[in-house]
């Protein structure tokens, strides 16, 4: 009876975890860049059913194990991606494969971003929502010069290059100024979310170069399913009405006990 009430108790909380990230994927399925979670679950101890003081009937298995329920593990990031919006915006970049956008805060610490839809700040960056400053690795002879931005004055190529365009006295000309990168580390878990859409690496891991391509004018959606995310919604909640009732048959059959001790 005390493993009925343990089952259904450690079930109940393992599924209300599960609850608890569908909420979040489901809170976030129009943030751009969003990549959607998942709960995984462990097994917990299994106590063989042939031990001293457990009655077990004469040429039964004796190999039979009972389990103790299960519990949430890790959240696992699906970094399937998203569908690629057309916005049409000049400021706007999606990434077209793996990897991450490394912007620098007000601090100097490096994040990493998924979401590309960036702004022009009052000193021509371009900067995140947040007002983080994208990296560009400039050319050498704009690193001590860095060229201002503007709505309209650049091009990003799908290799990440950018181009400026400067007046001069022989009219408009295009010159490539820096290239962005797209960074990338082995691991579903390798980035942890800090919040703002922003991500860190964690400890140990080093994020390094991939060839991803940069799509301009596009932003990124989630690759949150709705119907799936419903789908798991129902499940989980079915699952957690079954350890409540498996509580509640445990505390039934205390109830009996204790009446039978009474007489």
């Amino acid at each position: 009876m005390l493993r009925i009430m343990w089952n259904g108790r450690s079930a109940m909380m393992a599924q209300q975890d599960k609850l608890d990230c569908i909420s979040n994927n489901v809170a976030n399925q129009n943030t751009e860049g969003y990549k959607r979670e998942d709960v995984t679950f462990k097994d917990l101890m299994y106590e063989k059913l042939d031990r001293r003081g457990y009655p077990v009937n004469k040429g039964e298995n004796k190999n039979l194990i009972t389990g103790s329920g299960v519990k949430a593990g890790q959240w696992i990031r699906d970094n399937k991606q998203g569908v690629l919006i057309n916005t049409g915006v000049n400021t706007d970049l999606a990434i077209d494969g793996e990897g991450y956008y490394r912007v620098k805060d007000a601090n100097g610490e490096f994040k990493y971003i998924r979401s590309g839809s960036f702004n022009i700040d009052n000193s021509g960056n371009l900067v995140d929502k947040s007002g983080n400053k994208l990296e560009i690795e400039y050319s050498e002879e704009y690193v001590e010069d860095i060229p201002k931005f503007t709505q309209d004055n650049f091009i990003v190529r799908e290799d990440g290059s950018v181009t400026i365009k400067e007046n001069n006295s022989n009219g408009a000309t295009t010159k490539e100024v820096g290239k962005i990168r797209i960074y990338n580390a082995v691991g579903q878990d390798a980035f942890i979310s800090v919040g703002d859409n922003l991500y860190m690496p964690k400890d140990g891991v080093n994020p390094t170069v991939v060839n991803s391509n940069t799509k301009q004018g596009f932003v990124e959606g989630s690759n949150v399913d709705i119907s799936k995310e419903m789908t798991d919604m129902i499940m989980s909640q079915r699952a957690f009405e079954f350890g409540s009732k498996a509580i509640k048959a445990g505390d039934d059959m205390w109830g009996i006990v204790n009446g039978l001790r009474g007489k």
